[in-house]
């Protein structure tokens, strides 16, 4: 099986490129531009593996695609490039609207122009897999869960862009009859992730004794899933979701962020302490603009179809990952020089 992973050096990227490489044992080729939140370095455990090959491309060059895709022959796409980042989509969408939507379009025709020259017995087992996010739905009030049927409603450009390549995955799937699977997932975590995300900018802000910022009252509601059941998750519906068809992948573990950080500070006093509750640090900043209150979503369709269980629960999997950044210092380091953790995706006086 050979697998182009656009993305690769990304936080949900690289845990599938490891997955695929060291647990399946596919050639895989990395396909990324290596914007700021991409990193080699969260491939360390695959590099100089003869079935790994790494290529700096934009997924908006499309010349640079088509010929990655006529060299390597690809099985499987599986398509995880994006920018992900929703305070950094507030402070500026052009980038967002480039990547994501154009981008994905870019990868959507170069894939169409290599699947129907492909030999029949070759594109009968081609898959696409266009990898996306739960915040296309919107946002749940108290109770309920997003389905696969949910409408799309997004709330912020970041949410927006992703809602436009869905479409543009499902519409190519129905006109053109291209074997295209959709995901929409939850909340990830876990190791490897950037640290300008709520989880990894808690630990490490903790870590050095710095305020630990929760938007509003942090009564807003995630559902969490770590990013290793979601490699596996990604995997099984490339393999064997059916075409044309969407798979939520959530990890059934809401929890509100001022949990989630509470929690992170708890496992900090048992294993970093520092004379003082981690808790102290807490400090609660002005609301991101457009904020959803809720996401949760239903993976039944997943565990039911494909057999897909979540293997941790945000105990277990919060633990974990708490750990890993205490161990890896390596890692973090080098990023937090160029993000150390300040606020992003306020607006200017007067905008909006």
């Amino acid at each position: 099986m050979r697998v182009l992973v656009t993305g690769g050096a990304g936080f949900i990227g690289s845990a599938v490129i490891r997955h695929l490489v060291l647990e399946k044992g596919y050639e895989v080729l990395n396909v990324d531009k290596l914007t700021y939140a991409g990193t080699l370095s969260s491939l360390k455990s695959v590099e100089g593996k003869p079935s790994y090959r790494f290529l700096k491309i934009d997924i908006c060059d499309a010349a640079a695609i088509a010929s990655a895709m006529s060299i390597f022959r690809p099985d499987r796409v599986m398509h995880l490039a994006a920018e992900s980042h929703v305070d950094r989509s507030i402070l500026g969408a052009r980038q967002f609207v480039e990547t994501n939507i154009l981008g994905s379009f870019t990868m959507l025709e170069c894939a169409r122009a290599y699947w129907q020259d492909l030999p029949p017995r070759d594109r009968s087992r081609f898959r696409f897999l266009h990898v996306s996010t739960d915040e296309v739905y919107g946002s749940l009030g108290a109770k309920g869960l997003f389905t696969e049927a949910t409408p799309y409603d997004p709330s912020s450009p970041y949410s927006a862009s992703k809602a436009a390549s869905d479409h543009l995955a499902k519409a190519w799937a129905r006109t053109y009859g291209m074997p295209v699977v959709v995901s929409n997932c939850s909340n990830n975590y876990g190791p490897y992730h950037f640290p300008e995300k709520l989880i990894p900018l808690t630990i490490l802000n903790a870590l050095e004794g710095k305020p630990l910022p929760v938007y509003g009252n942090g009564a807003n509601i995630r559902d969490w899933l770590y990013v290793e059941d979601h490699a596996r998750a990604l995997d099984l519906v490339a393999e064997r979701g059916r075409v044309g068809e969407t798979y939520n992948v959530g990890g059934r573990n809401e929890r509100s962020n001022i949990d989630v950080v509470k929690r992170i500070c708890k496992i900090l006093d048992d294993l970093h302490a520092i004379g003082r509750p981690h808790e102290n640090l807490i400090q609660f900043v002005a609301d991101r603009p457009g904020h959803d209150v809720r996401y949760a979503i239903d993976a039944t369709k997943l565990e039911t179809e494909l057999g897909w269980r979540a293997e941790e629960s945000f105990e277990t999997g919060i633990e974990k990952t708490v750990r890993w950044y205490l161990d890896n210092e390596w890692w973090w380091a080098p990023l937090r020089q160029g993000y150390d953790g300040r606020r992003l995706g306020l607006l200017k006086a007067g905008a909006g």
